[in-house]
């Protein structure tokens, strides 16, 4: 048995849904020993989803890896870190392909974070490639942010370095108020927003209005906190919660953990909010 799959070892797999989700994970944490191996965390950190899930114990699963670079580079690329990447996951047991994947026009995916200076890209396995995970890096970040060192222990013991909790937790919410997908509701980034207000955590106010400003037309001088509660309980009316639970049931064990959402559950969990000025 390689080591890919003794990492499969410890997920219970009840389901076609499961199997993926810990096969992504799995993926997902060789992908970052690799990006340790070459030296990236010494110019970005982790972010989204999946670093919650990953390093602060988010009851979800998710799919992609995003990186920030820490300070803005044009010319930054990711290509020259893939060997390190691709001779990791041939150690475990697997050979893999990275691809880039070229922005087209906006259609159903997340318009307001279609980045010029963002690039992306695809790691899949030779002989599966519907699995696959997204890596995304953002070579011109919103400033402001802090970052913590945090250990993984597999496929060996390293450090990644990934955006601090109130930072994370600025981003989740930027992308609440601003992801724009076409017919759909990221159900995922209601269920953080969720996870967030529940373990107490406070978010960076401030780095959440140098994102607002540099990725939307939004006049963040005009922007409070009592004003910001009010813009996102707007967003909160509009939204489709019956569709937030679709897109989220497939990342998580219990989705009868989703039945109490509605526009006045969420609208209560804005006031239980707590903000770091």
């Amino acid at each position: 048995m390689n080591l890919f799959d003794q990492m499969l070892l410890p997920y219970e797999v009840l389901s076609q849904e499961d199997q993926n989700n810990a096969i992504h994970e799995v993926m997902q944490q060789i992908a970052l020993a690799g990006l340790f191996r070459g030296g990236f965390f010494n110019k970005a950190a982790f972010y989204g989803g999946t670093s919650l899930r990953v390093f602060y114990g988010l009851e979800r699963f998710s799919e992609d890896l995003d990186f920030s670079l820490l300070e803005s580079n044009k010319n930054f690329e990711l290509e020259n870190y893939f060997d390190p990447i691709i001779d990791e996951f041939k150690a475990c047991g697997r050979d893999i392909l990275i691809s880039k994947k070229e922005k087209r026009n906006p259609s159903n995916i997340e318009s307001a974070f279609l980045k010029d200076d963002s690039a992306i890209y695809n790691l899949e396995f030779r002989t599966e490639k519907q699995i696959k995970i997204k890596i995304e890096v953002d070579k011109n970040p919103p400033l402001g942010f802090f970052t913590d060192y945090k250990l993984l222990m597999l496929p060996f013991s390293f450090m990644v370095r990934t955006y601090s909790l109130p930072d994370l937790y600025a981003g989740k919410m930027h992308a609440i108020l601003f992801r724009t997908w076409k017919n759909r509701v990221k159900g995922r980034d209601w269920y953080d927003f969720e996870w967030f207000v529940r373990n107490n955590y406070t978010l960076n106010f401030n780095h959440l209005l140098k994102r607002i400003n540099q990725l939307t037309p939004l006049k963040t001088e005009e922007l409070t906190i009592d004003s910001f509660k009010l813009f996102l309980k707007d967003k909160i009316s509009k939204t489709n919660f019956d569709l937030a639970k679709k897109d989220v049931q497939p990342f998580i064990k219990n989705p009868e953990v989703l039945a109490i959402w509605s526009i006045e559950y969420f609208n209560q969990i804005v006031d239980l909010m707590q903000f770091k000025k």
